[in-house]
C-alpha cells in the first residue's frame, strides 16, 4: 500500500478522486437552493413568487375576473384533516385576496406538518403571489388541535389573457421527525 501511494501516477489519481468527492459534496448542498431559485424564476413545479410588494404595487384590473380554485390533500402517512374553507373564489387581477385552510391533527400526539404548494397551469405560478401563507413555515399542532390557517395572495394583472382559472393545491406532509432532529 505504501509503495503504491508513492508512485507519482497513483498520487495524481488519488488527488483527482479526492477533488471529485469534495466537489460532489459541495454540489449536493448547492443544489437545494439553486433548484428553489430555478423553480421560482421559471414557475417550474408550480412554485410561485412570494412578494409582498406585488400586492402593494399592483393596480386592480376590474375588467377581468379569474377563478382561483383551492385543493388540499395530505400525504398518505399524514393523519390530519386538511381542507380549504372555500373551494373557489372569483378575483380581479391585482386584487389582494384573503382565504384560509383548516387543518386538524387527528392523533393523540403533537405533530409538525409542512404544506407544499403548487399552482396550475404552470405558467400561472409566475403570476400568483402569496404575501402571507401557512406554507412559509412548519405548522406545530398539539394532539387533536385544529385551526384555520391564513392565506393572502394576489393574481398579477400580467396573467396571460387565455388563463381564466388557476388552481392552488397544497399537500401537507408529516415533518415531525425531521423537525425534532434539527
Amino acid at each position: 500500500m505504501i509503495a503504491a501511494t508513492q508512485n507519482p501516477r497513483n498520487k495524481r489519481i488519488v488527488k483527482r478522486l479526492l477533488f471529485v468527492i469534495v466537489g460532489m459534496f459541495f454540489f449536493g448542498f448547492a443544489m437545494v437552493p439553486a433548484y428553489s431559485v430555478f423553480c421560482k424564476v421559471t414557475g417550474f413545479n408550480g412554485k410561485s413568487a412570494n412578494s409582498a410588494n406585488a400586492a402593494v404595487l399592483a393596480k386592480v384590473d376590474q375588467s377581468r375576473t379569474v377563478t382561483v380554485e383551492f385543493v388540499a390533500s395530505v400525504n398518505q402517512n399524514m393523519p390530519w384533516e386538511f381542507r380549504p374553507t372555500v373551494t373557489r373564489v372569483q378575483v380581479h387581477p391585482g386584487q389582494l385576496v384573503d382565504a384560509s385552510f383548516y387543518a386538524r391533527n387527528q392523533t393523540q400526539r403533537a405533530m409538525i406538518g409542512q404544506a407544499i404548494p403548487s399552482v396550475t397551469p404552470t405558467v400561472a405560478a409566475l403570476h400568483f403571489h402569496k404575501t402571507e401563507c401557512f406554507c412559509f413555515t412548519q405548522q406545530k399542532f398539539a394532539a387533536g388541535e385544529g385551526r384555520n390557517m391564513p392565506l393572502r395572495f394576489v393574481v398579477d394583472k400580467d396573467l396571460p389573457k387565455d388563463i381564466n382559472t388557476l388552481t392552488l393545491a397544497y399537500t401537507f406532509f408529516d415533518v415531525t421527525q425531521q423537525a425534532l432532529a434539527q
